[in-house]
């Protein structure tokens, strides 16, 4: 008889031991180092099954970890869209998520946590955010952006600070936006400036000077 494969048996609980398993190979072996096959083994089920229930890696890493690395996704799934907007885009993920993670009872993450997070944000947020802007400062620019974001969640969510805690999200939009977009923005690098022209005396030469003809 033909087995389906990567088919939930309506069976609850395996979910919930892919979930743990996987939990437990993330924090030992961190993010790269965890594979579906492995979680698939660990938790003795179909690598389909895994991927049919979570979809992805990605996926699987985003739900089990819950709230610690939602921002993580919520991030990745502000690229789509005109990059005139991406950073108005990126504040309200950041804010919609973290003030409904705050308002729940959500543990604290602990510091081998917030390690794995970091790896997943440098690992996934940052490159996609690299890829989606292009170009040869693709990298300067999304590190200069996940650097402004993080410092809106460590003010406003992780070691909150009065002025930034009370912003409403439309604040927070209005005053880290243009920080945000000059994150964003494309380096123009040009090459080394011409010395201004200069007369006989030694001084600079006025626009008007350089254009009048000689003779």
């Amino acid at each position: 008889m033909n087995k389906s494969r990567g088919r939930p048996r309506g069976n609850p609980p395996t979910r919930a031991r892919i979930a743990e398993a996987a939990r437990t190979l993330f924090l030992e072996r961190g993010y790269q180092g965890t594979t579906l096959r492995a979680v698939a083994a660990a938790s003795g089920v179909d690598q389909a099954l895994v991927s049919y229930h979570f979809g992805s890696k990605q996926g699987l890493f985003g739900e089990v970890m819950r709230v610690h690395c939602a921002q993580s996704r919520a991030l990745a799934e502000a690229l789509p869209g005109d990059p005139a907007g991406l950073a108005d885009r990126l504040l309200q993920a950041v804010v919609t998520l973290w003030d409904d993670a705050s308002a729940t009872d959500e543990p604290a993450p602990d510091d081998q946590l917030l390690g794995l997070v970091r790896e997943y944000l440098d690992r996934e947020v940052l490159v996609r955010l690299a890829e989606f802007l292009g170009g040869p400062d693709a990298t300067e620019r999304a590190t200069a952006a996940v650097t402004v974001i993080g410092g809106l969640i460590y003010t406003r969510y992780l070691n909150p600070l009065p002025a930034a805690s009370g912003l409403a999200a439309a604040d927070v939009r209005r005053i880290l936006g243009p920080a945000l977009r000059a994150a964003l923005a494309p380096r123009h690098r040009s090459g080394r400036l011409r010395p201004p022209a200069r007369g006989a005396t030694g001084h600079p030469l006025s626009r008007e000077s350089r254009s009048l003809p000689v003779g």
